[in-house]
Order: structure tokens, then C-alpha cells, then sequence
């Protein structure tokens, strides 16, 4: 559980209020807030309050954009996103209205920071843009860093970490020569995270203990506590169960100091996840209810549903808006168009012909404007509605994984205590189980197929040995062969034969019609996996001698969801959409598969990719 951080900006003055309060106090009153933790959360809606109330007695027209601001950042440190983005909204209309375009970015920022705590990546993306087009050329190199390195933390969420690596890249590049007065702790820590989801650990560790021993001698505890569950979860990856549960009550404690629920929640899953990874499954279930719990307080659909209200409201003034302009246009439109009539009765003959025509071209070309216009407003509203799709389909897994995860907690449990089980007791707990585990992987190939992430796979070539790709590939699956006394042959050329390709995506071409292979495979039989030249282009082939596919069924064998009428010869799971997943990547990697069967004589998969 990495925690991101995207930043906003700070500045300090005094809080000791004058005998005379004027404008210049107010505006150093706000920025003195911007910089106060979340301990103190309370006193900003203490001066919130103070800045409208005297704004409205000095008439002071900035008074409203810093108290709905400061409102904001209060209701966001309370974990209440729905009332966070409420006050953005009118701090952004505020902001708008006085033609202000720092405090326009500011809100811009806001609003993308809040989605992006709750889980919503593309409307965070779409604020974050916004306020980078405004920035675009003041040549301020802290604003410069601060927008590259929350543009790569919403990046991340849509899983395109190359390009968030390169905007973190970028970020540290930029800031280092500023470094004694730009805070880059941020773009460490969310590089440290990018490694952690590459599993390189060790390079992660480096850009945490970096950010460590430097919020250790601060004053900031937020920072030092993403800091010590960052240390905790990494040193569980590595399994160094001591140093990861050292750091996890340190932040657990460092948690309930600052009494929020948020980073509460955050340190009891990866409590959960020590515990799990130690094989206290006991303790792992009872820190999983507790994040859970939180976690469900915190973001839950009613807040949702309140979200989106928010949200038409403000489009609604937008629209509102838009409709008050266009009309203005239509009126001058007509307008024109009398004045050009006037003219063209006043012409002789041939001119008129000629104005007849001109005026019948572009009405066509207007007229040809309209329906591109309304093409593109169609294409979008597809892409926002696929968008909605896919979104939906990652909060249902989500939802669906935690009962399997429980039920696979629980069987964890109940299997260390076999001893007081009867033996239909023990037959029906491995039912329960395998049943727990074929509904969780149904999820993730679900995903797989449908959130499209091939498609937004940056390729990473690389020019690797075959030969040696598929030993590896072999040796990965003999132990899933053994439990069938299935024996696997490579076949292989007498000399090196390198392809040009992305390793990770003809890896999971590899294995996936491996395990295929395996599975429809009956005890004691054969697999076969051969690497052969093929002058300008590479064959890998997977023979079996399974159950084979009957011949009506090959041309619908790389469909999404197809269910052919073979089934695995030991009860393995099936879901249909492995193949068709085989088949979309062998297409971005520009190659072809081909597939050859018969009943009862096994089944060949050729796969022919170009060097």
C-alpha cells in the first residue's frame, strides 16, 4: 500500500492579529494556514470563519476565494471529500469571477489532489491539465516541479508508469539546482513507489530513507508517517519482518497522534499484509476488518452520489453560461445575415447568382461543420461512457475481492487447525478454498481483459536471447507439471537466436498457452515448447497431447469469453478469456498465432513473431 503525495504551496507570516485588521493581514493569514498539519486542522476553520467576516466588513473582493479555499483544505483533512470538493467548486467559480488566475490554478490543483484521493484518476488528470495550461510559460520553476510531479502520481493511478517516471525524472531534474529552497521530498517518495510496483526494492529504499532521515529532524508529521509506512511495506516485500514491524507501529502510533482516520486505515492494511506474509492469518483477518472499516467510513457511495451532485451543479452554471453567449452569437448572426441580404438585393444580376452561390457554399460548409462538431461531442461522451465502464468494473472487483479475500483468511485459519477436523470436514474446506481462489482469478482475468492495459503498455524493447527466454519460461512450470507426472521437452536450435521484442508482453504469451497446455493435459503425458528460425522471423510452437478441440470450435477459440466444449483434464479453472488475451498481445507485438487440433490427439499453437 504505497501512499502518494501530491503537493500544494506554502508560505509562513505571523498569526497575532493587529489592533487594526486590514487586507494585508488577511492574505498573510490565509498563507500562514496553508502551512498548518493536520493537527491542526481545526484552526484553519477558526481563521476561515475570521477571513470572511472581516473581508465582508473591508470589502475586501479576495475575501471569498481564501475563506471557501481554506474550508476546503479543512474538510479534506477531515476525510470528507464530498464537502472538500464543494468548497473547491465555489473557491474555482469565485476565482473565475475575479479573473485571478493564480487563485483559478490553486483551486484547479485542489480539486485534482481530492479525485485523486478518491480514487477518480481522469477527472483528477482533466483538473490537473487545466491548471498546467495556465502555468504553461511563467518560467516558475517551483510551480514547474509541483505540476510535473502530480501529473506522474495521476498517471500512476492509470497505470502508465513510464510516463510517470519520465514526469518524476523531469521534476528532481528541474528542481535539484533549487534543492535548498524546493522541497523535492515528494517526487522521491512517488519514485520510491514506481520502483516498489516494478519490484525493485532496493531502489525504492533509496528514495525512502532519503526522505526519512530528512522529515526525522522536521516539525512535519504527516510527512515523517508516509515516510514510515513506505519503510514498513517495502521491508515486508523483502521480507525483513523485524524492520517492517518496527516502522509500522512507529507510523501506527504516529497515525493515532494525528488522529486520522485516513492514514489509520493505510497502516492497518499493511499490518494486515506483515501478518499474512508471516502466515498469522489470525491476526491478518482481524487487521484486515480494521482496515476495512475505516476505509469504508472514509470513501463509501453516498459520498459518491454527493460527488457527482457537486459536480452538475457547477456544469450546470457552466452551461448556463454557454447558453447566454451563444445566444448573444445567434442574435448577431442574424444580424449579418439581413445586412448581407440588404446588399445582395442592391447588386445586378450576375452578382446575385454569384452571392446565391457563395451563401449556398458556406451553408453547406457550416452545415458540414455542425456534424463534425457533434461527431466529436459523440466520440467523447463514447470515451467518458467507456471510461465509466471500466471504473465500474475496477469498484465491483474491488468490492468483490474482499469477501474472497476474507473466505481465503478464514480457510487459512481453519487449515492450521486440521487436526479437529473430520475428513468430509477437510474435503469441504478445499472445495470452499479452491472455489475462493477460481473466483478471485476470474476477477483479475475480467480486468485483464477489459480495462484494456496492453493497449496502454508503453513497449520496452529489448533484444534478448530466445533460446534462453524459454528455459526460464520452462523452468517456471515443471513444478505445475509434476503434480501430473506431465513431462516437458524444449526443443531447441544449436545456436543463439535473438529477438527484438518486449520481454514481459511474449513472456505472458509464453505462459499462458503453457499453463493451457498443462491443463488440458491428461497424467503422464507430454508437453512440448520448440524455438525455431524462420529467416526473418522467429517461431515459437506448444504441443500437447490434451484433449484436443473439435473442429466447429477452433474459429471462435480466440474470442473473449468463448467456452469451448474441451475442459481441463484435472478440474482446473477455465474462464475463457486467456486466449483472447494471447491473441491481443501477439497483435501489438505485430506477430500471428495459428492454432491446430483434433479430438483426442492434443492441439499446436504456433506463434510467429518478427526479429
Amino acid at each position: 500500500m504505497k501512499y502518494w503525495l501530491l503537493v500544494l504551496s506554502l508560505f509562513s507570516v505571523s498569526l497575532h492579529a493587529p489592533a487594526q485588521v486590514d487586507t494585508n493581514y488577511l492574505k498573510a493569514l490565509y498563507d500562514r494556514c496553508l502551512d498548518f498539519s493536520e493537527d491542526k486542522a481545526d484552526s484553519i476553520l477558526h481563521y476561515a470563519t475570521l477571513i470572511k467576516k472581516e473581508s465582508d466588513q473591508l470589502h475586501f473582493n479576495k475575501g471569498d476565494v481564501l475563506s471557501l479555499r481554506l474550508k476546503g483544505i479543512f474538510e479534506e483533512m477531515s476525510s470528507n471529500y464530498s464537502g472538500a470538493i464543494e468548497y473547491y467548486l465555489q473557491s474555482l467559480d469565485a476565482s473565475r469571477k475575479l479573473t485571478d488566475v493564480a487563485y483559478e490554478k490553486a483551486a484547479l490543483s485542489d480539486l485534482a489532489i481530492a479525485y485523486a484521493n478518491i480514487k477518480e484518476p481522469l477527472k483528477a488528470k482533466d483538473f490537473y491539465l487545466q491548471a498546467a495550461k495556465i502555468s504553461k510559460g511563467t518560467g516558475d520553476v517551483y510551480d514547474l516541479v509541483n505540476t510535473y510531479n502530480n501529473l506522474a502520481v495521476i498517471y500512476t493511478q492509470l497505470k502508465q508508469l513510464d510516463s510517470a517516471k519520465l514526469l518524476l525524472n523531469d521534476a528532481i531534474r528541474y528542481g535539484k539546482p533549487y534543492e535548498k529552497e524546493i522541497d523535492l521530498s515528494s517526487s522521491y517518495n512517488n519514485m520510491g513507489n514506481l520502483y516498489c510496483q516494478e519490484k525493485k526494492y532496493d531502489e525504492a529504499l533509496t528514495y525512502f530513507r532519503r526522505n526519512y532521515e530528512q522529515h526525522i529532524k522536521g516539525d512535519n508529521p504527516g510527512d515523517l508517517w508516509v515516510d514510515l509506512l513506505n519503510l514498513a511495506d517495502v521491508y515486508s516485500e523483502k521480507k525483513q519482518f523485524d524492520s517492517a514491524n518496527k516502522y509500522v507501529q512507529l507510523a501506527m502510533k504516529l497515525a493515532l497522534e494525528l488522529e486520522s482516520k485516513g492514514k489509520e486505515a493505510d497502516t492497518y492494511g499493511i499490518l494486515a499484509k506483515l501478518a499474512e506474509y508471516k502466515g498469522d492469518y489470525r491476526t491478518a483477518y482481524d487487521n484486515l476488518k480494521k482496515w476495512y472499516k475505516l476505509d469504508t467510513a472514509i470513501i463509501n457511495g453516498d459520498t459518491y452520489k454527493t460527488i457527482a451532485e457537486l459536480q452538475e451543479r457547477f456544469h450546470a452554471k457552466d452551461r448556463e453560461a454557454a447558453n447566454k453567449l451563444l445566444k448573444e452569437q445567434v442574435e448577431k448572426e442574424s444580424l449579418r445575415t439581413k445586412i448581407v441580404t440588404i446588399v445582395a438585393i442592391a447588386m445586378a444580376a450576375i452578382i446575385i447568382l454569384v452571392a446565391i452561390a457563395f451563401i449556398t457554399k458556406r451553408n453547406a460548409n457550416r452545415r458540414l461543420k455542425n456534424i463534425n462538431e457533434l461527431i466529436v461531442q459523440q466520440n467523447e461522451k463514447l470515451e467518458e461512457l467507456n471510461y465509466e465502464k471500466n471504473s465500474l468494473i475496477s469498484i465491483v472487483s474491488h468490492d468483490l475481492s474482499t469477501p474472497f479475500t476474507t473466505i481465503q483468511v478464514w480457510g487459512h485459519v481453519l487449515q492450521a487447525e486440521t487436526g479437529t477436523l473430520t475428513a468430509d470436514q477437510q474435503k469441504a474446506l478445499g472445495k470452499i478454498m479452491q472455489a475462493s481462489n477460481n473466483g478471485e482469478e476470474l476477477i483479475r482475468r475480467v480486468l485483464d481483459v477489459e480495462k484494456k492495459d496492453i493497449g496502454q503498455h508503453r513497449m520496452q524493447l529489448e533484444n534478448f536471447d530466445l533460446t534462453i527466454f524459454a528455459e526460464e519460461v520452462i523452468d517456471s512450470f515443471r513444478p505445475m507439471a509434476a503434480k501430473k507426472d506431465i513431462r516437458l521437452h524444449a526443443e531447441m536450435p544449436g545456436k543463439n537466436l535473438y529477438l527484438l521484442s518486449d520481454k514481459q508482453l511474449v513472456s505472458r504469451i509464453c505462459e499462458n498457452l503453457l499453463s493451457n497446455a498443462i491443463k488440458y493435459t491428461p497424467h503422464g503425458k507430454n508437453v512440448w515448447i520448440s524455438i525455431s528460425d524462420e529467416l526473418d522471423a522467429v517461431s515459437i510452437k506448444i504441443r500437447d497431447e490434451g484433449v484436443g478441440i473439435e473442429k466447429e470450435e477452433l474459429p471462435y477459440l480466440f474470442s473473449k469469453y468463448s467456452k469451448i466444449s474441451s475442459q481441463p483434464t484435472d478440474g482446473e479453472a477455465s474462464t475463457g478469456l486467456g486466449l483472447s488475451i494471447v491473441k491481443r498481445i501477439v497483435q501489438e507485438i505485430n506477430g500471428k498465432i495459428f492454432c491446430e487440433s483434433e479430438p483426442g490427439k492434443g492441439s499446436l499453437f504456433t506463434v510467429v513473431l518478427r526479429k
